[in-house]
């Protein structure tokens, strides 16, 4: 779940520049303010790829999808990117955990047999 949660936040913090960069050209905030609101949120997805295997990260990525979503009220087309990341986000928390546990069955099963090598 790891590998596949990591690289869509990784790909959250490339959007989520650009949208500030957007953001700074055509909505009325001003720069200290996107930069501010688009920084904390790209630190939030580089600190979150370390953090993924501590309890309550899924969920803190879940609130960041939220905010990605919300801040289509600036950059209106982040209410399509932002649903397409939730998206994402949603697929790499499933079937990551499916992943892991397949995992988790195999090396119980490899560890049970010693004849496989």
């Amino acid at each position: 779940m790891r590998t596949l949660c990591a690289s869509t936040l990784i790909g959250e913090f490339f959007v989520i520049g650009f949208a500030g960069l957007v953001a700074m050209k055509t909505s009325g905030l001003s720069m200290g303010t996107v930069w501010t609101v688009s920084g904390i949120a790209m630190g939030l997805c580089v600190l979150l790829c370390g953090l993924l295997s501590r309890p309550g990260a899924v969920q803190i990525g879940w609130a960041l999808q939220i905010g990605l979503v919300l801040s289509g009220f600036v950059v209106t087309t982040m209410f399509f990117l932002g649903a397409v990341f939730a998206g994402l986000w949603w697929a790499s928390v499933h079937f990551g955990r499916k992943v892991d546990e397949a995992k988790a069955r195999f090396a119980a099963s490899s560890a049970a047999s010693p004849d496989a090598a």
